[in-house]
């Protein structure tokens, strides 16, 4: 049984839009045609892709979602194969679509976006960042190749390397009465309003840490914003726990925050490199993968986690100047 491209590409617009009559108005080609693209599509399964709601678009079926989901890997590796086409004979070319979870987005992919753009200019790379359960859907339904996400919550579809370990640190106002220790207790902090990063799967974390150590936080503020997060800290409206640490004090508000190792033994997060099990990864989101290994690897961009004490170090400076 054989699909065209262009079928593909009319059925995978239908399930993005949730509607012909607006599939085909972003297709440009008349509703008819896309009509009869997919409904010749479900003869020849002898399966029904969507089920049509009167008025009310269309949505997928079990099966139609699996069918849109292998639809737009082999949409990428056609796209991939023409521009390796127009440029037989020159360096790797290509783009490719990598998500992240928000947090190790704005950590690290500053750094790995303009790194990656300087050994491998004729990659393009677009990001789309999100929670956790963002980042696996959209590994699932095939929007991004490749992405720099925790180890929470993995359905067997998907696989990954890890890359690096990130214990929990306490984050306080620079002015807090623990500062200035070299480590704290969860215990000695628990009494005091707690600010939650309050994202899927994260939130659970977090919690956990609490239950290791016997105690239960007092939740003054929920918020999805990392750097929000820090600017209440910073401005002693509580305390929070971070994993993936900036490498500045200040926040975005102007306050400063300092980052301090926790007494007890809790357990790091592990982050990971993940891709869908079932797809061959195409070379450029091969290249971009080994370029995220070698990155963490001892002696890359990221191993050592020495910006700890630099951070303190560059709060004194900032201070200096107040």
């Amino acid at each position: 049984m054989q699909f065209s491209l262009r079928t593909l590409k009319y059925i995978v617009a239908i399930a993005d839009t949730g509607a012909m009559t607006e599939a085909a108005r972003q297709l440009n080609i008349s509703q008819p045609s896309i009509s009869s693209a997919l409904n010749a599509a479900e003869e020849a399964l002898g399966i029904q892709l969507f089920v049509r709601h009167h008025a009310r678009g269309v949505t997928p079926t079990v099966a139609g979602r699996r069918f849109v989901n292998e639809a737009r890997l082999l949409l990428k590796q056609a796209r991939d194969f023409e521009r390796s086409i127009d440029s037989l004979g020159a360096s790797m070319t290509g783009e490719i679509t990598v998500g992240a979870f928000v947090t190790l987005a704005t950590r690290y992919m500053p750094g790995l976006l303009s790194e990656f753009a300087t050994r491998m200019p004729g990659i393009t790379v677009r990001l789309k960042e999100g929670n956790q359960q963002e980042v696996v859907e959209d590994l699932l339904t095939g929007r991004t190749e490749l992405a720099l996400a925790y180890a929470y919550a993995l359905p067997g579809e998907i696989e990954g390397e890890r890359l690096i370990d990130l214990p929990p640190y306490l984050l306080l106002s620079a002015d807090h009465p623990a500062a200035s220790k070299p480590a704290v207790s969860l215990k000695e902090v628990a009494g005091e309003p707690f600010i939650l990063l309050d994202l899927p799967h994260s939130r659970d974390y977090f919690m956990n840490l609490f239950m290791t150590c016997g105690v239960l936080p007092k939740i003054i503020y929920r918020s999805q914003s990392y750097e929000l997060i820090r600017g209440l800290v910073g401005r002693s409206c509580g305390y929070t726990i971070h994993n993936a640490l900036p490498g500045t004090s200040l926040t975005y508000d102007g306050s400063f925050v300092t980052a301090r190792p926790i007494v007890e033994k809790l357990p790091a997060v592990q982050v990971m490199c993940l891709h869908l099990g079932r797809s061959r990864m195409r070379p450029a989101v091969q290249t971009f993968a080994h370029f995220l290994e070698e990155a963490f690897a001892p002696g890359g961009m990221f191993h050592s986690d020495t910006h700890l004490m630099s951070l303190d170090a560059k709060a004194r400076r900032a201070e200096a100047v107040y």
